[in-house]
């Protein structure tokens, strides 16, 4: 009869009885003491672990605010208004929620840049970059869904408006929103459904997705600013990366320095301008919802503007917003495509040619712009020859985001680029 191989011994009888039943020391190495990263990360590598501290926040954020909300039409605002007025500490928990939630967006947004401008999505690091767009979508469904729970007007009509855009889908669209809803209209129903995914569903499939995106980081090893893959060049005796630190305990403390700075701003926010004038918390938002009044503007929170954008752009052909919808649910979409398209010879920025970091700063503006014009009535910049100018622009810049996309193959393989360095270079 065999006998199990004797586990090391830390000279604490605690955590070897626990190492003895579960790796915790092995783990510990793994992911973070002996998880060698490239030694030249810089600003941009922040975010990463700010993701991951911002969806803790709206998590136990979540549960506090759980305590005392009622997701019941006849209550919900009500019991945001009971939070928010009565319940000690309340308001802070409150502003925390909202506020995270829109400052989730800012660092994942700033994430994906980061992975755009360092090239993160390209071999051998395509099913990161996959998990990743991931949880995008997986973070816009929880969003959206929470967005109703206030109840307030711009809650109730936002919802209306965008699960009846699941209605334009042929054949089986009006099926779908119906389902969406619980019922044919916006009601307790609806609330109740949406409750149970912000709350339960989402956040479990969430947690699961993050820690597929951090295994799969590990497995590859993470990218840097030079786009060098630092696993090449090891030490011979040791085998570990000439170019790799141990993450623990640089790059924690590293990380520690960006969290000091996070929560700054994320503090002046929430006891200054928690509403961030209309942008994190609308103004109707505090009125209770009403089925009866239609608010004469409705869009949804900044970080769906875009999108938002792209699909008010869009003519309604043949008397449907289909077209819409598909362009809309594609800009998101394409994004997967993303480690297939690019053709280029080097990874980084630091590399590349004019033809990428031109197309790559087209993208961006595009990207503002629709965020700007999403939050705003159509008519508001005036008209020529009774079209809108806010319409024009949404299809101009419309254009120009997909065409980032959709030409990558050819000005990534036309891009003059420079050498990339055998090592990183700091």
């Amino acid at each position: 009869m065999s006998k199990s191989p004797a586990q090391p011994q830390s000279g604490n009888a605690i955590l070897d009885w626990i190492d003895a039943r579960f790796p915790l020391t092995a783990l510990w190495k793994q992911h973070i003491s002996e998880y060698y990263a490239p030694k030249n990360f810089n600003f941009w590598y922040y975010f990463g672990s700010l993701a991951m501290f911002v969806l803790v926040i709206q998590i136990v954020s979540g549960i506090f605010l759980t305590m005392n909300y009622k997701p019941d039409a006849q209550h919900a605002f009500q019991s945001v208004e009971y939070i928010m007025r009565d319940v000690y500490g309340g308001w802070l928990i409150r502003y925390i929620h909202s506020t995270g939630a829109s400052m989730f967006f800012v660092v994942i947004y700033l994430h994906m840049f980061r992975g755009l401008i360092y090239g993160s999505y390209r071999q051998p690091r395509e099913l990161i970059w996959l998990f990743g767009m991931i949880i995008y979508l997986a973070l816009m469904g929880e969003a959206f869904f929470g967005y109703l729970l206030p109840w307030g007007q711009m809650s109730y009509w936002g919802a209306q408006v965008i699960v009846n855009l699941f209605g334009a889908i042929p054949i089986v669209g009006e099926d779908l929103a119906v389902w969406i809803r619980g019922d044919y209209v916006v009601s307790d129903a609806t609330l109740n459904r949406f409750f149970a995914f912000h709350v339960i569903a989402i956040p479990l499939v969430l947690v699961m997705l993050v820690a597929a995106h951090i295994i799969a980081l590990h497995e590859v090893g993470s990218n840097n600013p030079d786009g060098v893959e630092i696993k090449k060049k090891k030490d011979p005796k040791t085998g570990i990366p000439l170019d790799g630190i141990p993450f623990h305990p640089y790059y924690t403390i590293k990380d520690l320095v960006g969290v000091v700075v996070f929560l700054a701003v994320f503090s002046f926010i929430i006891f200054f301008v928690p509403d961030m004038g209309g942008y994190f918390l609308e103004a109707n938002n505090f009125i209770p919802a009403d089925p009866m009044k239609t608010p004469p503007h409705i869009a949804p929170v900044w970080y769906f503007t875009p999108y938002y954008a792209m699909l008010r752009a869009v003519p309604a052909l043949l008397g449907t917003q289909v077209w819409g919808v598909l362009v809309m649910g594609g800009a998101v979409m394409i994004f997967f495509l993303l480690p297939w398209l690019d053709r280029g010879a080097v990874k980084s920025i630091r590399y590349r040619g004019t033809l990428y970091k031109g197309w790559l700063a087209a993208f961006v503006v595009s990207f503002l712009v629709l965020g700007v014009l999403g939050t705003q009535p159509t008519d508001f910049l005036g008209q020529v020859n009774k079209m809108d100018v806010a319409v024009i622009l949404a299809r101009v810049f419309t254009v120009v985001y997909f065409a980032f996309f959709v030409l990558m193959p050819w000005y990534t393989k036309a891009d003059r680029t420079l050498p990339e360095p055998d090592r990183v270079t700091g």
